[in-house]
């Protein structure tokens, strides 16, 4: 069963349940998958589907720390309880230890030598961890690891 699949069954298991939140926060992520599926004229896959999910996931963050700055706990709640639910589609992340032994493989297979070669490394990782590991944090420790 794809992860699209698997997101419209447990809308319809929400719906029976009338378990709104998540029914809401699993519309929401539908639509979405809708809207690329229409604009691109193409049917995603689980990566593409993904990549949706952690453009969602990243949304709900931004806007917490907005919430939070303006003192609004109850929309804080709201966002964090999506974030939640989104994130049971997302693969198991992987540990700090496996990341960094990611990078450093990439930086060895890729023959980087300095910050010019960033872009190298990123690409080849991305396919590898998309999903599995914060961009962010990948990102930073193939900065730490060109600039040695």
């Amino acid at each position: 069963m794809s992860l699209k699949d698997q997101i419209t069954e447990d809308m319809k298991n929400a719906m029976r349940a009338k378990d709104t939140a998540r029914l809401g926060a699993i519309r929401l992520l539908l639509a979405a998958i809708k809207q690329r599926e229409v604009d691109d004229r193409v049917v995603l896959d689980d990566a593409a589907v993904i990549a949706i999910i952690e453009k969602m996931m990243k949304q709900r963050k931004d806007s917490i720390s907005q919430f939070e700055k303006a003192n609004r706990d109850d929309l804080v709640a709201i966002e964090a309880a999506e974030m939640t639910i989104l994130q049971a589609y997302l693969p198991a992340q992987m540990s700090d230890n496996e990341v960094e032994a990611a990078v450093a493989a990439a930086v060895a297979a890729t023959g980087a030598t300095g910050p010019q070669d960033m872009g190298k490394v990123i690409g080849a990782l991305k396919g590898q961890l998309a999903g599995k590991a914060d961009m962010g944090k990948v990102s930073a420790l193939v900065k730490a690891a060109l600039a040695k």
